[in-house]
C-alpha cells in the first residue's frame, strides 16, 4: 500500500533565489524558504518586503555559515524597525572588514574638550 504523504524522490525540494542588486544566486531548501518568507510577510505585510528580507537572510546565513533557521529564531519577536536594523548590521558587517572598525571602541573625548562640558 502506498503512502499519500510520501515524498516524491524525483521532485527537487529546493528553491532558487536570486538578487540582481547584490548579484546573489543560491539554491535553498523550499521548506526553509517558505518558513522565512511567511514570517517576514507576517511582520512587514507586503510580498515585496518579505521577498527582499528572505533573500537577504539567506545571503547572511550563507556568508556567516549560521543556519538560516537559527538567524530567524533570533529575530522572532522583533518589530519591523528592529529587524531592519539587525539586517543592516549583518549586511554592513559582511560587506567590508573595515566597515565595523571602532564599533566596540569606547568614545573618549579630548581632555580639553571634556573639561569644558558642563553636565
Amino acid at each position: 500500500m502506498s503512502d499519500i504523504n510520501a515524498p516524491n524522490p524525483t521532485i527537487d525540494r529546493t528553491v532558487q533565489i536570486f538578487d540582481k542588486f547584490y548579484n546573489y544566486n543560491a539554491g535553498v531548501p523550499a521548506s526553509e524558504y517558505d518558513v522565512v518568507y511567511s514570517y517576514f510577510e507576517s511582520v512587514f505585510g507586503t510580498s515585496m518586503a518579505a521577498q527582499n528580507f528572505t533573500t537577504t537572510l539567506f545571503r547572511i546565513a550563507n556568508q556567516t555559515n549560521v543556519p538560516v533557521m537559527v538567524l530567524l529564531q533570533q529575530m522572532q519577536g522583533q518589530s519591523a524597525p528592529q529587524i531592519t536594523l539587525t539586517m543592516a548590521y549583518y549586511i554592513n558587517t559582511n560587506s567590508s572588514p573595515s566597515t565595523m572598525l571602532g564599533l566596540n571602541a569606547v568614545a573618549t573625548p579630548n581632555y580639553y574638550v571634556a573639561r569644558n562640558i558642563v553636565a
